[in-house]
């Protein structure tokens, strides 16, 4: 599947159509694309009746428990820079800092036990929904491969053990964020230095059940 906030054009078709998709949804297409993507079998098309933005208004998000619901508002706060806590004994460096808050976007809206690898703007690894993080730290190194080298990790919440961050340090990861928290918080942060990682600790856990 491939979201996209604009409108669809001939080039954009093109690069798409010479991929595998399923499902396409956008806010609108031009005539161009629409000629190139319905040549393709099986593609479902979708237009949104509006555009694709954060909303003021956040909608609730419900989950059902026996007896009832659980209601809560979506959680769509931005993570400010000046917030970020510099714990490592190096710190990052201004692309690694615009690297982990893209990471950090993304983490929020992964499955429990989320793992990011990130670098600039783009996704190399993905690891989630596993029952200790130290499992979705290789998963994701796994997925990244040569890729991970140079990337930052972002955890949707703190790493219980150092074995995440030394995961990490072997596929080449040069940076880290997280919320911190963990009652083990300087044994991780001894192992970054270690390894010459920068590390921030964010105060705010993201972790999506």
């Amino acid at each position: 599947m491939i979201g996209l906030n604009r409108e669809v054009d001939a080039q954009t078709a093109e690069q798409i159509a010479g991929h595998f998709v399923e499902c396409i949804i956008a806010p609108s297409y031009s005539a161009e694309s629409l000629a190139i993507l319905t040549k393709k079998k099986n593609l479902r098309l979708l237009r949104m009746n509006g555009e694709l933005r954060q909303d003021e208004m956040p909608e609730l998000k419900m989950k059902k428990v026996k007896g009832g619901l659980l209601v809560q508002t979506a959680d769509v706060k931005s993570l400010d820079p000046g917030t970020l806590k510099v714990v490592s004994k190096r710190a990052p460096t201004a692309d690694e800092v615009k690297s982990m808050l893209f990471a950090w976007k993304v983490c929020k809206h992964v499955w429990s036990n989320a793992i990011i690898l990130a670098k600039g703007r783009q996704v190399v690894g993905i690891g989630a929904g596993q029952m200790s993080r130290v499992d979705s730290s290789m998963i994701a190194g796994h997925k990244a491969g040569e890729k991970a080298r140079g990337s930052v990790m972002a955890s949707d919440a703190f790493f219980p053990f150092r074995d995440g961050v030394d995961e990490a340090a072997k596929v080449g990861v040069t940076a880290v964020i997280q919320p911190g928290g963990s009652i083990r918080d300087e044994e991780v942060i001894k192992a970054a230095d270690e390894h010459h990682m920068a590390m921030v600790f964010t105060g705010v856990r993201v972790f999506r059940h």
